[in-house]
């Protein structure tokens, strides 16, 4: 029942309100605890209430209810925490996240999720939420994320033993003092690592050991990545000289690329490789002895090849991209024969070139990869001021904006009729 007088705790907060020689803001409680009183002691109608609290009838009610449930503590705001939240991360599937990644503190959201799936932890947590509950909980830092820059552009060969990457990396402290170094060798499609070569000292002799080693056990690739150290390349001495390992890479057929000077990532797989290895092989100790640390990094790399998920292949292994069947070549889009540019246009011309062991064609110094399915092939190039079409006998390969300007040097190209016809002294050198 609604009380018909005022109670004790109007009668208190009447007294205390009289008593105060300043005025004072009252609480949202008291406020309501006075229209309240105006209905039940005072005899106004709920209309008039409401329109003197500037409130609607149907809050007025809602008041009333809550002081003849509860006093003037029901007057009071309560929580506004919703009943269930039913997206919120499970408490045990929380400390599954949480001791995982303080056993593991270099894995990170991404990789953290994917463990947990793994292992079978049920309901598994988004990515988002995985790194929202590390971020709560203080074990991942926003500020030390890096912005990923746009400029970069991510590359990757399309097989397997197309291209390795290879570097040097040292910090393997051994027991009698000495420092070793390590050939590391990163295969560019699958980042499966083929080299992982610890020496005492970088030489020559040294890092062409742990070339031969990799070539024997997994083959020779079409081409090597490196930076311009002096183990890899002579092309900054006096005169310029063929180091150790541009020989025996020009001995067994392989292409040697260099990048650009300061220019790491351009090599960035091989480096990402490196980071990896300082954080999870742990680089920051004290082995033994060489062939102690030998060990331990052989076995490491088994796992980093065959067990441990790989971001940048979609959680897939390296051994799975390295061992399994070479990725499929983009099929060529066919055109019919009248598409193809006619002599006499007067619009363009037609030379003559011969695509790379990776497809790679130059006109006039452009360079324009075409794709494995146009390697080693005798390519036409269709040359106006605006435009290069490469095409393949009766099909367009690629149609590339031109960069370049002057004249083209056929080198004897005469295209009339197609392919069969054409008679061409041809060079993989760019014009």
């Amino acid at each position: 029942m609604m009380p018909d007088s005022v109670s004790a705790d109007g009668l208190r907060l009447l007294r205390l309100i009289g008593d105060t020689p300043v005025m004072r803001e009252l609480s949202v409680a008291e406020q309501r605890y006075v229209a309240v009183l105006a209905v039940i002691a005072e005899g106004a109608t709920v209309t008039e209430v409401a329109a003197r609290f500037g409130v609607s009838r149907k809050t007025v009610h809602a008041w009333l209810r809550k002081y003849e449930a509860g006093g003037l503590e029901g007057l009071a705001d309560g929580s506004h925490r919703p009943r269930s939240c039913p997206h919120q991360m499970p408490a045990e599937v929380e400390v599954a996240l949480v001791q995982m990644r303080r056993a593991q503190p270099s894995w990170g959201p991404r990789r953290l999720v994917f463990e947990l799936a793994r292992a079978g932890v049920v309901p598994v947590p988004s990515e988002s939420g995985a790194y929202r509950a590390l971020a709560r909980l203080g074990l991942i830092d926003p500020a030390a994320r890096r912005p990923r820059d746009r400029r970069w552009r991510r590359w990757e060969r399309g097989a397997p033993m197309e291209l390795w990457q290879m570097d040097t990396v040292g910090g393997f402290a051994l027991a009698d003092g000495r420092r070793a170094k390590a050939l590391t060798g990163i295969d560019d499609h699958s980042r499966f690592c083929v080299s992982a070569f610890l020496m005492p000292r970088e030489s020559s002799q040294r890092v062409c050991d742990g070339l031969a080693l990799a070539m024997r056990r997994y083959g020779v690739p079409q081409q090597v990545l490196t930076d311009n150290g002096k183990v890899f390349t002579g092309r900054f001495s006096r005169p310029p000289v063929e180091v150790l390992f541009d020989r025996v890479l020009r001995e067994n057929g392989v292409e040697h690329l260099l990048t650009q000077p300061r220019s790491p990532t351009t090599t960035g797989k091989v480096e990402r490789f490196h980071r990896a290895l300082r954080a999870e092989f742990g680089t920051d100790r004290v082995f033994a002895s060489l062939q102690a640390a030998q060990a331990e990094l052989d076995a490491w790399v088994e796992h980093y090849n065959h067990e441990r998920p790989h971001q940048g292949l979609d959680m897939a292994t390296p051994a799975s991209r390295f061992l399994g069947r070479p990725a499929a070549v983009e099929p060529i889009r066919r055109l019919d024969a009248d598409a193809r540019p006619v002599v006499g246009r007067g619009d363009g011309d037609w030379v003559a070139r011969r695509a790379s062991r990776i497809g790679v064609v130059s006109v006039n110094w452009q360079q324009v990869a075409l794709g494995q399915a146009a390697a080693g092939k005798d390519i036409d190039v269709w040359v106006t001021d605006q435009v290069l079409q490469f095409w393949d006998g009766d099909t367009l390969l690629r149609a590339q904006a031109r960069t370049t300007s002057g004249q083209i040097r056929k080198k004897r190209a005469s295209i009339p009729g197609g392919r069969e016809k054409l008679k061409t002294s041809v060079t993989t050198q760019p014009a």
